[in-house]
């Protein structure tokens, strides 16, 4: 090999190497995943608080934003626009999210707390089982968790969906009414369930137990669960965390909340003390649940379609 040749081999292997080093600069400032977590007034900012899902994220160099929602249909806006990877919401949400196209991925669903909604009669009432409902003025709001267990438990009762005179209220306008005696029952999940108990001595003509399960549910998007597993498996063992912490310490859980929702104890208190905790990772059980109830919405045409519940969730579910 000549001296000519040999010094260009080197100039052609710098020029290739000074070529390669900003690439595996660039590679390793690469930016750090990001976590952005939406969330009402719950559990996900008791564990906001707690800091520990920072600490167990930051070996995976994925930095966590945290940003907090009214409710949980504001979430899925922002999800359908990209604003957050995470967020909580109820049962009939995410159904009327999915009818309009967005990505959502079902992720985590707490256990069943049927116990936490029911019908809601006034004290004194001449109103006496759920038969005694069919003629009556029964509040509710429109398409939302308690909608479909109305419909559940009239059907467990021999009545049907028109037996029933129902007024569409959201939950302050139908307390009003309930106050004033303009409706019959209210139909209606805690806290306000147990404020009214605990303020109106509002008595309970059935709650959920044996009729629908009621569960909360924790999404992602389609595109970030399939992308972060790993992410998303930490979050939802720190959320159970916190929930599991809340069924053996009660009364320490009640009082966090109450401070959080700005309720007195006592009726956080009730809340706490009837409902089960715990999160678990999706499946395909839990689903069916909800497409049950995805198909009662598209029969009562709440929603313009039929949807396939599985379609939200990420790949891999058991």
């Amino acid at each position: 090999m000549t001296l000519h040749s040999s010094k260009r081999r080197q100039l052609v292997q710098g020029a290739a190497a000074a070529i390669a080093l900003p690439s595996l600069a660039a590679l390793a400032q690469a930016p750090a995943r990001q976590l952005r977590i939406g969330h009402q007034k719950g559990v996900l900012s008791l564990l906001k608080g707690r800091g520990t899902l920072e600490k167990r994220l930051a070996p995976l160099k994925v930095s966590l934003k945290w940003t907090e929602f009214t409710a949980g249909p504001v979430q899925l806006e922002a999800l359908n626009v990209g604003s957050i990877d995470f967020g909580d919401v109820g049962e009939a949400p995410p159904i009327f999210a999915q009818a309009a196209g967005a990505p959502l991925a079902y992720v985590a669903a707490t256990v069943p707390r049927p116990q936490s909604e029911a019908v809601l009669v006034p004290k004194g009432s001449a109103i006496r089982s759920v038969a005694d409902l069919k003629g009556k003025k029964v509040a509710l709001n429109k398409g939302s968790n308690v909608h479909y267990f109305l419909v559940k438990l009239l059907e467990k009762h021999g009545l049907g969906y028109g037996d029933v005179n129902l007024a569409f209220l959201p939950p302050s306008d139908a307390r009003a009414a309930f106050e004033k005696g303009s409706i019959d029952a209210w139909v209606i999940w805690d806290p306000f369930l147990a404020a009214a108990e605990k303020t109106l001595e509002a008595k309970v003509l059935a709650d959920a137990t044996d009729v629908v399960g009621n569960r909360a549910y924790y999404f992602s998007s389609l595109g970030y669960a399939e992308k972060n597993a790993d992410v998303i498996r930490i979050l939802t063992e720190e959320i159970d965390r916190v929930e599991q912490w809340g069924q053996t310490n009660k009364s320490a859980f009640a009082a966090e909340l109450s401070q959080l929702w700005g309720i007195p104890q006592p009726v956080v208190d009730v809340v706490v003390g009837r409902a089960n905790y715990g999160t678990r990772p999706i499946t395909k059980a839990v689903l069916a649940e909800q497409q049950k109830i995805a198909d009662t919405f598209f029969s009562l045409g709440l929603i313009p379609k039929k949807i396939n519940v599985l379609d939200a969730a990420a790949a891999g579910i058991a």
